[in-house]
């Protein structure tokens, strides 16, 4: 197992998280020794998404007014519908997603979870993947979409759906085993 201790990662979600997309991660950094916070509009917990129906609620560390970027390594978007469209037009998550895109961090999105990367002005020639249906607005973005399980480019990790989840969190993982590189600014 990967050692990534004294790493902090960030998890941005609310309501409508698709359950995978944050239990995995979450729960596979922590293993791999990395401090790992979950952060919501409210500081509440938050309600999954289970592929067809609401899923099980997932506890929250901190709001994500009180997050700062520069006391972590990395930023995970799970997906789901309703999570990242509802992040997408939350001023202060859209603001941790800027400072984590300029900083060069590492930015890992899945499934949707793209849509915030492209309210971010961050799509534009990077090559990336989502879910399907998010294809084409990668495209409109000026994004370069490929059907891979994994793809990183300069920094941001993406994957298409809860079938990714070994090859996107083994990708975290070693992104931040690396360490921050002297990467092109995402924004």
């Amino acid at each position: 197992m990967p050692d990534i201790g004294h790493s902090r990662i960030l998890i941005l979600a609310t309501d409508g998280f698709e359950q995978l997309e944050l239990t995995v991660p979450r729960d596979e950094l922590r293993k791999a020794g990395a401090q790992v916070d979950v952060a919501t509009p409210t500081g509440n917990p938050i309600r999954g998404w289970d592929k067809t129906d609401w899923g099980e609620t997932a506890p929250a560390d901190l709001r994500i007014a009180g997050a700062n970027p520069d006391n972590y390594d990395a930023l995970v978007l799970p997906g789901g519908v309703m999570n990242p469209d509802k992040l997408r037009v939350d001023a202060g998550a859209m603001a941790i997603v800027k400072s984590f895109l300029g900083s060069g961090k590492i930015v890992a999105a899945i499934c949707h979870a793209p849509w915030l990367l492209i309210q971010a002005d961050a799509v534009r020639n990077r090559k990336m993947t989502s879910y399907k249906s998010v294809r084409k607005d990668v495209e409109n973005a000026g994004g370069r979409w490929v059907d891979e399980e994994v793809v990183t480019d300069n920094g941001v990790i993406t994957s298409r759906s809860p079938a990714d989840l070994p090859a996107f969190v083994a990708k975290i993982i070693e992104e931040v085993e690396e360490g921050r590189h002297d990467r092109r600014r995402a924004v």
